[in-house]
């Protein structure tokens, strides 16, 4: 479980623009911009007019003193906010909360592997099983009650499958762990008409021994934590 700062500020989404910028309306009438710290489309989470929940930070070093962390959807919150879902998930193995990655003495982040690239999070010393290479994606666009990934076409997505492809190969654990961030969603899938490429590879490596993990989070306006596992297509 991870908390927030302090407590989150709502306000009502004016506009999101130039990917890193979004106007807020708050409750008082005041209208703020604040920093978006999501480079996806934001399909199914951006829409003007909805209501959304901002973190404060008046950081002298910070451009931006307000960040947008939450969008409010029917049944809860969708998570923003990207910098967020690696910590989501490492906390969840470090308190035992994911079934399949327990065991392991050791946890590692952003651990140079493969061409030029870094595992999220590398999971070492177990007793019976090889190293473990996570890497986790954040999910928050749907396609009915379906969460889906990529939201927008991603050439660096489909280069960690095939890092991830080659760890397996290697004799080593190799994860591909999707985090659903969103509550009004039963099941998961690849994104197939948003990116042709990234799903080809998806279906490719999981054949070559590469791993699927999906959780989903339990969001409010104070915490986060893992909620359940999510199925995948038959």
């Amino acid at each position: 479980m991870i908390e927030f700062q302090s407590p989150l500020i709502k306000g009502k989404l004016i506009n999101r623009y130039k990917r890193f910028f979004a106007d807020v309306e708050l409750e008082n009438g005041d209208i703020v911009t604040a920093h978006c710290p999501n480079t996806g489309s934001m399909k199914t989470c951006r829409d003007e007019g909805a209501t959304v929940y901002l973190l404060h930070n008046p950081s002298p070093t910070r451009k931006l003193a307000y960040t947008w962390e939450l969008t409010e959807t029917y049944g809860g919150f969708i998570l923003i906010n990207t910098h967020r879902p690696n910590k989501i998930v490492e906390d969840a193995i470090l308190n035992n909360e994911i079934a399949e990655l327990k065991g392991y003495a050791d946890l590692r982040k952003e651990v140079k592997y493969g061409e030029k690239s870094r595992i999220d999070l590398l999971l070492e010393n177990h007793p019976s099983s090889p190293d473990c290479y996570v890497e986790i994606k954040n999910v928050t666009l749907k396609d009915g009650d379906t969460a889906i990934f990529p939201d927008s076409k991603t050439e660096r997505g489909t280069k960690h499958l095939l890092e991830l492809e080659k760890m397996a190969a290697n004799g080593f654990r190799a994860v591909i762990f999707f985090l659903v961030n969103r509550p009004d969603v039963s099941s998961f899938d690849v994104a197939r008409e948003i990116d042709t490429v990234y799903c080809a590879t998806f279906d490719k490596v999981i054949h070559n021994d590469v791993e699927v993990l999906v959780y989903q989070t339990r969001i409010t306006t104070s915490e986060i934590s893992i909620n359940k596992s999510l199925p995948l297509p038959i």
